[in-house]
């Protein structure tokens, strides 16, 4: 009688482990990999900071950025963010445009 609970009880233990590591697995399999995030980037649908951007791209250091030296879905939006027309995006008028446009597929 002693062997089986013993025996019941180390499959009980057995069992209870299998489960932990794979819930563990599961849930490692479903978090990004900290190498593939998104590094110095908004999350999607988030407006950048003006000052990232600046030390990013602005070539001249004159503390706005012209078509030329912007890259990425900014320079899809330019014309409709530099709202004085004056060929630059200040800050303010980055913070006065709406939301980034979603990425545009192919």
């Amino acid at each position: 009688m002693l062997k089986n609970s013993l025996k019941i009880a180390a499959a009980i233990c057995l069992s209870v482990i299998a489960f932990a590591c794979t819930s563990t697995k599961t849930i490692a399999q479903n978090q990004e990999p900290s190498h593939q995030k998104r590094e110095g980037k908004p999350p999607q649908g988030e407006k950048p900071k003006f000052a990232d951007l600046l030390t990013k791209m602005d070539k001249d250091k004159n503390g706005k950025l012209s078509k030329s030296e912007i890259e990425g879905p900014l320079k899809n939006d330019f014309e409709k963010i530099d709202a004085n027309k004056d060929g630059f995006i200040t800050e303010a008028e980055l913070k006065k445009a709406g939301p980034p446009n979603p990425p545009r597929g192919n």
